[in-house]
C-alpha cells in the first residue's frame, strides 16, 4: 500500500508541477500580449484568444493524462499504450466505465489519478475563469 501511495502522490505532484508551467507560460504570453487583447471590441480577438487559452489548457491536462498512462505501463499494469491511456483518459475524468482495471496491487491509483483528474481540472477553471474576468474588467475599463 505505502509504494501505491507513494507513486501517486509523486505522479500528483508531477503533473501539478506541470499544469503550474502550463499556466504560467500562458500567463506570461497573455501578459506580452494583453493590451492588444481589449483594444478595440473585436469581439472575433477575444473569442479566437479564449479558444487558444483553453487548447493551450487541455494540452497541459493531456500530458497529465500520458504521464499516468506511461507510468501504468512502466508499473505493467497494460501491455499497450491505447488501453494504458484509454484507462487513463476514463480514470482521470472520474467517468470511470470499469471495463478496464488495474491489479490489485496497484488498485489505489485508480482512485489517486481520479483525485488528480478533479485537481487540475480544478486549477484550470480557476484560471480560466480568472483569465476571462481579467479580461472583461480590462475591457470595462478600457470603455470607461
Amino acid at each position: 500500500m505505502l509504494a501505491q501511495l507513494l507513486v501517486g502522490s509523486a505522479l500528483i505532484c508531477v503533473t501539478i508541477v506541470i499544469q503550474a508551467i502550463f499556466i504560467g507560460a500562458a500567463i506570461k504570453m497573455l501578459t506580452h500580449f494583453g493590451a492588444r487583447l481589449v483594444t478595440g471590441s473585436q469581439i472575433a480577438r477575444l473569442i479566437i484568444t479564449l479558444t487558444l487559452v483553453v487548447l493551450w489548457m487541455l494540452l497541459a491536462l493531456s500530458v497529465a493524462v500520458w504521464i499516468w498512462a506511461g507510468a501504468f505501463i512502466w508499473l505493467g499494469q497494460f501491455a499497450d499504450l491505447e488501453t494504458s491511456l484509454y484507462f487513463s483518459v476514463v480514470s482521470f475524468t472520474t467517468l470511470g466505465f470499469g471495463d478496464i482495471v488495474i491489479g490489485k496491487e496497484w488498485r489505489l491509483l485508480s482512485g489517486l489519478i481520479a483525485a488528480n483528474g478533479l485537481i487540475l481540472f480544478s486549477l484550470t477553471t480557476a484560471f480560466l475563469l480568472e483569465f476571462i474576468v481579467r479580461l472583461r474588467s480590462a475591457q470595462t475599463a478600457q470603455e470607461d
